[in-house]
Parts: C-alpha cells; sequence; structure tokens
C-alpha cells in the first residue's frame, strides 16, 4: 500500500492557526480512523517509523550527529543559545536556537563560555548559530529539560532541573548567564536592535543510539536529528521539499511508506505547500493512505476511502 507518514505539530499549534485547523486535517481527522494515542514526546512521535535500543533517545546526540558526523562515544545536552526576558515574579524564554547570529559572534562567545563550562567537566562548542552542545563523558549525569517549546513562555523555574542533582545545572544556568549578560557581542547586538542573547537553554541529553532500524522507504526533513536517526537505519534522508515528494513516494511505491517531517512549519506553509497536495495525491489515487503523527501524541490513520464518509460531521481542530 502506497502511503505517507506526516510528523505534524502539536494538536494546540495546529488549532491555533485558521488556516489549519478548518482545511485538510479538519476533514481527515473527523473522517479518518482514530488510532490509539502515542507519548507525547520526540520518541513517541517516531515509534510507529523506528525501532532502536532501549525507551528513548537523545536529540542532542542525534542532533550532533547530524551536524557534526562525531557523536558516537560521548553523551550530549544541547547548550542552545537563548533569549530570557524578566517581570516582576519570574523570567520566560522568548526565543530560543535561531537568533540571528553570525559566526563571529558564535566564536567570540564560546570563547568565554567555554573555561566555564571547562571547569565543570564539560566541553562546549558552537558549531552553528542555532545549535550548541556539551559534551561529556559516557555515563556522565545529564539534566533532563523540557524542549524549547514546552518551556517557550512559561515560568523558567518550573522546568529547570530540581533537587540537589539539579543544583550544579541551576548554577551554571545562572552562571552562563552573568557571562552572556555582560558579554560585548550583546552590547554591539543592543547597538543595531538585535535580539540578546542572554541565556542558554539545556535540553535533549543522552547518547547516540548503537542502531536504529525502520521499514520506512524515504524521510524527508530538515531537521539533523530526523536525518541522522534515517541514516543509522541505512535510510539516505533527502532535504523537505514540496515539488519532489511525489517522485519519492512513487519510487518506493508500492513496498513502504515516506515520512514528511512537517513538525516546524506553520499555516500557510504546512496547509498550503503540504497537506493539500497530499489530500489531492489521496484523493486522486496518487497514494492509498496517510498516517498523521502529532507532536503532542495524537494519532490519525486516513485511506482514501475515507473520503466517503459522509455522515461524519466535519469538525474544526478547536471543537
Amino acid at each position: 500500500m502506497t502511503g505517507v507518514v506526516l510528523l505534524l505539530p502539536e494538536w494546540r499549534r495546529c488549532a491555533g492557526s485558521t488556516r489549519v485547523a478548518t482545511s485538510t486535517l479538519a476533514r481527515w481527522t473527523s473522517r479518518g480512523d482514530r488510532l490509539d494515542p502515542a507519548q507525547a514526546s520526540f520518541e513517541g512521535s517516531l515509534d510507529s517509523c523506528f525501532d532502536w535500543p532501549g525507551r528513548s533517545f537523545s536529540v542532542a546526540a542525534l542532533s550532533r550527529q547530524g551536524d557534526c558526523g562525531d557523536a558516537a562515544g560521548s553523551a550530549w545536552l544541547r547548550a542552545d543559545p537563548a533569549h530570557v526576558r524578566a517581570d516582576m515574579t519570574t523570567a520566560r524564554m522568548l526565543a530560543c536556537g535561531e537568533l540571528g547570529l553570525d559566526p563571529a559572534e558564535c566564536a567570540d562567545i564560546a570563547r568565554d563560555l567555554k573555561p566555564l563550562f571547562g571547569d565543570a567537566g564539560f566541553e562546549f562548542d558552537a558549531p552553528r548559530s542555532d545549535r550548541w552542545y556539551l559534551r561529556a563523558p559516557p555515563g556522565s549525569q545529564l539534566p533532563q529539560c523540557a524542549t524549547p517549546d514546552q518551556a517557550m513562555g512559561d515560568d523558567l523555574k518550573l522546568h529547570l532541573p530540581e533537587g540537589a542533582s539539579g543544583k550544579r545545572w541551576r548554577q551554571l544556568f545562572n552562571d552562563a548567564q552573568v557571562i552572556l549578560h555582560n558579554h560585548p557581542v550583546n552590547s554591539r547586538r543592543a547597538a543595531r536592535g538585535a535580539v540578546n542573547v542572554n541565556s542558554l537553554w539545556f535540553w535533549g541529553a543522552g547518547v547516540l543510539p548503537g542502531f536504529a532500524r525502520s521499514a520506512l522507504g524515504g524521510v524527508l526533513s530538515n531537521r539533523a536529528e530526523i536525518r541522522a536517526l534515517a541514516q543509522l537505519a541505512g535510510v539516505s534522508p533527502l532535504a523537505l521539499e514540496s515539488r519532489t515528494w511525489l517522485e519519492v513516494v512513487d519510487a518506493v511505491a508500492p513496498a513502504s511508506a515516506v515520512l514528511l517531517d512537517l513538525v516546524e512549519l506553520r499555516d500557510a506553509a504546512l496547509q498550503d505547500d503540504w497537506l493539500a497536495p497530499a489530500e489531492a495525491a489521496l484523493r486522486g489515487g496518487r497514494i492509498d493512505q496517510a498516517m498523521l503523527n502529532f507532536a503532542s501524541g495524537e494519532r490519525f490513520r486516513i485511506r482514501r476511502s475515507h473520503r466517503w464518509r459522509f455522515w461524519r460531521p466535519m469538525r474544526g481542530l478547536q471543537a
């Protein structure tokens, strides 16, 4: 059966966009088959697509492998650049990852953060403007923190490591903020109206899986962690390209499915460029089914024949 697996943003994000919530996904979720939910996590959204040892894996190790190819043999933690704003009672993260840093700014900041983390036994590295890393020896106790999406806009105290084991990381978090607050890079950025890089966010801890397996025939994704996981499973990943995805589907049909990683897309980029063409391909018989894996755990199977389920009223995702 010719099919696609769509990795989608969290349900609440899709529901928050009128363009997305009332179009293709509304028809599909109203008339398709709702499946048992998966865990609301990175691993949960992929457990029907890949097998790997253990119950979880590390986004930091996978993205490091995708970025630099040297993740094996170490434990990893993302330490991504972030912008935090304090209010009367707390601090909230308003941006994380891509903050418009150029290579020279990354190098200047990394030079001053390396001694802080080196003294704590970690190697700090900023190979890209949006993804920064801490390397640790295998077996190191690393904090299990919320993803940036989970922490965004929320009280950061609710997401920092707790207890005695988290004290070290709370201190590193605070010390990094002090270094960044006074950093010349931020002074220059403020002068030109750019957002300050005044914090780091630790997340995605762990090691690279020893192996991965998948029956997928193709993977289209722009995320380094998904691409690295596909490579571990022996599937050559391709860039997410709306003009060529059906060619990939045709090449592997009917033996296997193709994964389309749409998690980072929003509004028209999601509905018009991907969901509407997928619906047209399903209606026209180019594909036979679509699996919907929302990042928040909801899952659906949509078959071509489901378009005749007229007795099921169409509801928007907000319903």
